[in-house]
């Protein structure tokens, strides 16, 4: 090696590895080992990293295994996917083990293994070979990521066993190292991309891709923890041999298991991965832990939802401070004027936060918060940032309360704050804040769905002239688009391709990309069953609106002033004239997980928009109202909730969730214990 040039080993390894592609997924008769061949893809990488002149597109470095496919079938799973049920001390760890004590006696030996933040995963191989990948899902039923997943380099495609057993479920964990997150944050970052918000949510975003190649491109990575299924394999007792079986058959196990014989160690065990959980370059968000003897597991059995041999200990929401720089104000596309904190970077329950909201006008002077201040960063659940408050010790001498700006910071009109209300309103509305937020809404996935008309694509459309409204989107002048920086022929075609599509897009969503005030996703599906067409809406009066079920007299209103709007007609008529669907909504594909169940949505949430929950109760057959009642099964509750929802929450003793449980409850139809 050491005579040849870059160019010449670069030349060979490549020969090479398209050998040993050929031999093992044509052939089925591998030369060399996987860790072998994994060599020959790291020196390649290495020297291409070092000589960028030797990439070429046809290199392996830059092909991906996977095909596109059509993503999102279902996947029974051959043994259902449970849930955990949690403590979050050591009294309910006690509690606990309590509990397993009317089921088994004798000693108990306990594994503990770190919960790993990233999107459970089952991996099914047939003698031997990787065949499909699903996420939980419902528990029975999941989506097919197979393509996806098999794009993470840490995950198998045979396993490395003599005697491969029939069938193999395998269970674990996918999640995104901290160094990818940077790195695909810096590189938001450079492309004035929005950031992603932690590895979690970032791997779970990866995963659902269309395109397995940006799978591929995020450095995702995995963890096993479990068997699901096994069948011609060797019998085990203990959990800990099951563990050990799967490090040797290819897949990574997490350093960091222990096995332990008493609840006292346990607890200590897992305080200590409470104090030291940021010394990983992974997320974890808690540890697990499991009965080791796979026959008392047999004895202990499961509740409807979870096993009785497990628990997750989760960890404490944290708190730290930073320093507040600004108070800045931005514009929504119904006008709506929101403050919100811009920080220096803090590292805070698992990711790291600049910009927190602070709600509005009034939630600011509460709080008095004031630039220069040290504010106390919380996040909730470890998902939801908030200012909590400055630390008045270290408040500099001479600050002044901070005061709500007059005009808008977009477009310069005077922002107007009705008597009794809370939120503060930009009334122009062609401000090119609003006219951005309703092209983006319309666009967004729980409206019309147009792919590639995202965030920053919108705002240079705008910016160009391109777009004034929704209704533009339908006459866009593509090869004025060809002319901008960035749109080739390809990805012109893609965004055609994807506005032809939204045209056939259910009334239900259209109503939704409307940005209609007080009418939801819930309010639209049921408003567009029951009218079933858009110029029957828009010719109903106010009463005949609020005689459908679940929609009441503001919405009505709402709905009728919305139409009765020349500007708004006016979209309209570009819509008919680009033959948009203007007929009711499509059934549901979604397992029925909440069927006959009514969940309120309060507050913004870090995963959903507030149309995107309310689509993903209702698909999966539940109602999301705008009230708490007698009859809600959960409230769920974002950053900056609405304090009467809680109240009534608490006074009902209705459940309420966090983000995490609300994606636990849209996957099992299960409230957490």
């Amino acid at each position: 090696m050491s005579s040849q040039s870059p160019a010449e080993r670069a030349d060979e390894l490549r020969r090479l590895i398209e050998h040993h592609n050929v031999r093992y997924h044509q052939l089925d008769e591998p030369e060399i080992s996987d860790a072998e061949y994994d060599a020959l893809v790291r020196e390649l990488a290495a020297l291409e990293e070092t000589n960028p002149e030797l990439q070429t597109p046809d290199s392996p470095t830059q092909q991906v295994g996977a095909v596109p496919s059509a993503l999102f079938a279902p996947v029974q799973h051959r043994a259902r996917m449970m849930s955990l049920d949690n403590a979050t001390s050591f009294e309910e760890l006690l509690a606990w083990g309590k509990r397993m004590e009317r089921f088994i006696s004798g000693d108990v030996d306990y594994v503990c293994e770190l919960k790993i933040d990233g999107v459970a995963i089952s991996l099914l191989y047939e003698d031997g070979r990787y065949v499909r990948a699903a996420t939980r899902g419902d528990g029975s039923v999941g989506e097919d990521v197979t393509d996806n997943i098999a794009t993470i380099a840490a995950i198998p495609e045979r396993l490395a066993v003599a005697d491969a057993p029939a069938v193999l479920e395998v269970r674990g964990e996918v999640y995104m190292p901290m160094p990818a997150f940077e790195a695909l944050n810096r590189k938001q970052v450079e492309t004035g991309e929005r950031l992603f918000a932690n590895p979690r949510n970032s791997a779970a975003g990866s995963l659902r891709q269309k395109d397995p190649k940006i799978t591929a491109g995020r450095e995702l990575s995995f963890w096993t923890y479990q068997i699901g299924e096994l069948v011609g394999g060797p019998a085990f007792t203990r959990h800990r041999d099951t563990l050990q079986w799967l490090a040797e058959a290819g897949f990574p196990i997490n350093p960091e298991l222990r096995v332990l014989d008493t609840l006292d160690e346990v607890h200590a065990f897992c305080r200590h991965w409470e104090e030291h959980r940021h010394d990983l370059d992974y997320e974890i968000d808690g540890v697990v832990v499991k009965v080791d003897d796979l026959a008392q597991r047999g004895e202990l059995g499961s509740t409807s939802k979870a096993p009785r041999w497990a628990i997750a200990y989760k960890f404490p929401p944290e708190e730290r401070t930073t320093k507040l720089l600004a108070i800045d104000v931005s514009i929504g596309r119904t006008g709506q004027a929101t403050p919100f904190a811009r920080m220096e970077p803090v590292f805070v329950g698992g990711s790291t936060v600049g910009v927190a909201t602070l709600h509005n006008e009034d939630q600011v002077r509460l709080k008095d918060v004031r630039p220069g201040d040290t504010v106390i960063v919380r996040k909730a659940g470890d998902v939801i940032p908030e200012v909590v408050g400055p630390v008045l010790s270290l408040r500099p001498d001479g600050t002044e309360p901070w005061r709500f700006p007059q005009a808008c910071p977009v477009c310069g009109t005077e922002l107007v704050r009705q008597e009794g209300a809370s939120a503060t309103f930009c009334m122009n509305v062609e401000c090119p804040a609003q006219t951005r937020g309703r092209i983006e809404h319309f666009a967004s996935r729980g409206a019309m769905d147009i792919e590639g008309l995202g965030e920053r694509t919108v705002g240079l459309f705008v910016d160009e002239g391109l777009l004034r409204d929704p209704g533009d989107i339908y006459s866009l002048d593509f090869e004025r688009v060809r002319q901008l920086e960035g749109f080739g022929d390809i990805s012109v075609r893609k965004l055609q391709d994807a506005i032809e599509a939204s045209k056939s897009r259910p009334l239900g969503n259209l109503l939704v990309g409307l940005s209609i005030p007080h009418l939801g996703f819930t309010s639209s599906i049921v408003l567009a069953r029951a009218l079933g067409h858009l110029d029957r809406i828009m010719t109903a009066t106010a009463d005949e609106i609020a005689e459908v079920e679940g929609i009441g007299p503001t919405i009505a209103q709402s709905v009728c002033e919305f139409f009765a709007t020349e500007q708004n007609r006016a979209v309209i008529e570009k819509l008919r004239d680009a033959r948009v669907n203007f007929e009711g909504p499509a059934a549901p594909t979604e397992p029925q997980t909440l069927a006959g169940m009514s969940v309120v949505v309060t507050g913004t949430l870090e995963g959903f928009s507030r149309e995107g929950a309310e689509e993903a109760i209702v698909r999966r057959g539940g109602k999301s109202p705008g009230s708490v009642s007698k009859k809600t099964t959960a409230v769920v509750v974002g950053e900056s909730p609405g304090a009467a929802k809680l109240t009534k929450a608490e006074e009902l003793g209705v459940p309420v969730l966090d983000e995490a449980a609300f994606v636990r409850l849209l996957e099992t139809g299960e409230l957490p214990q």
